[in-house]
């Protein structure tokens, strides 16, 4: 997936600019970004704070651990069955 050049701190700013009263347009061409790029920020960070930002990538980063811990138990869980099953 690419990166982005802005930050979520940035975004979330962005965001409350528009909120502020700022038209969507003018802030997004002061951002070089079109404005369906704006509304898919808008969708996955609107009514966050720069804090909550921090803690769902932290979340994130403990989701996607989780999944691989658990794809590798499901695989072990696999192999011992297939093994049992070989030795009846």
């Amino acid at each position: 997936m690419r990166k982005s050049k802005f930050t979520e701190s940035q975004i979330v700013a962005t965001l409350k600019q528009v909120k502020g009263g700022r038209q969507v347009k003018v802030v997004c061409r002061e951002l070089g970004i079109s404005d369906a790029t704006y509304y898919v920020w808008k969708s996955k960070y609107g009514g966050m704070e720069a804090s909550d930002v921090q803690r769902l990538r932290g979340v994130e980063a403990e989701h996607a651990k989780l999944k691989r811990i658990y794809v590798e138990l499901a695989m072990e869980n696999n192999a011992l069955k297939d093994l049992i099953a070989k030795k009846l």
